[in-house]
């Protein structure tokens, strides 16, 4: 996802979030805070990470109020640490509080996915294996983890059930066996697109092979099975692309990629996070 414009799908999601935290207002600043004043607002984080979300978090803030000014000191990918200021927000001090948390929201998710999708980044260093998420993803914000997946140095899995053929066990009960879901997906889908099947014995990678199968999966697979599977399937289609998935976390990455597998999916990315902890302070508060 690029920011180099507004994504009218991201500005509606912003609108519908504002609704569901401020309804018909902020009652509190609204009874606490001079409708005229004004204030600067630092966003800092209060842990070591990796930002991501500035471009998101600025975009809050200007749905919120135009003239608010957000200045990010910081780009999205930047490794922080504890008390780093992110970025600034200026202007009403009403309007600075009506998108604070929801900016903070987004920030600390998208940073806390980036920092985790770092750490198995880091992991992999010096091993030739891609590591992609899936579709494991908080409704409404698959956009936005899937970019902050990007942003920690991994890469994307396919976006959603129709950019992609994952033939997986309950599609292999209900077409009778992994030969004929293949064979009638191939029948049915345009020749850019790829096939990928799930297996989680030798025996069905066999059956994958035969079907022609592009992407062969191995689900929940000890390290020595995926050797054996990869060592077959190098063997009889070296152009299928191996992917490994299941169980995958820091302690047994590397072992499943010194299998030879190409690709590693792992779920944990985006559902099994620490939001990095990041803070807003108003300072130099004046009246307007």
């Amino acid at each position: 996802m690029m920011f180099n414009g507004y994504n009218e799908g991201l500005v509606d999601s912003i609108r519908h979030w504002l609704r569901e935290d401020v309804g018909s207002g902020d009652i509190t600043a609204a009874v606490t805070v001079p409708s005229g004043h004004q204030s600067k607002g630092i966003i800092h984080a209060k842990e070591d990470g990796i930002a991501a979300g500035m471009p998101v978090a600025a975009l809050v803030f200007d749905v919120v109020d135009p003239s608010l000014s957000f200045k990010s000191l910081v780009k999205d990918g930047h490794v922080v640490s504890k008390g780093t200021v992110l970025a600034q927000v200026e202007g009403s001090t009403h309007s600075i509080l009506t998108g604070e948390r929801l900016a903070l929201n987004l920030l600390q998710r998208l940073s806390g996915i980036a920092t985790r999708t770092h750490q198995y980044v880091d992991a992999l260093q010096g091993l030739p294996v891609r590591l992609v998420d899936t579709r494991k993803t908080t409704p409404g914000h698959r956009m936005l983890e899937k970019y902050a997946v990007r942003v920690g140095g991994g890469s994307n899995h396919r976006f959603g059930l129709y950019d992609a053929v994952m033939i997986k066990d309950n599609h292999i009960k209900g077409a009778g066996g992994i030969v004929p879901a293949v064979q009638r997906a191939r029948a049915a889908i345009p020749h850019t697109m790829t096939i990928e099947v799930e297996t989680e014995n030798l025996e069905q990678v066999d059956e994958a092979l035969s079907a022609g199968a592009d992407i062969i999966m191995l689900d929940n697979m000890t390290p020595e099975l995926m050797k054996e599977a990869v060592r077959r399937i190098k063997t009889r289609a070296p152009h299928v692309t191996v992917e490994a998935s299941g169980n995958v976390s820091l302690q047994t990455i590397h072992g499943i990629a010194v299998s030879g597998v190409d690709v590693i999916s792992v779920g944990r990315l985006t559902y099994s996070f620490d939001s990095l902890d990041i803070s807003l302070d108003l300072n130099e508060k004046k009246e307007g």
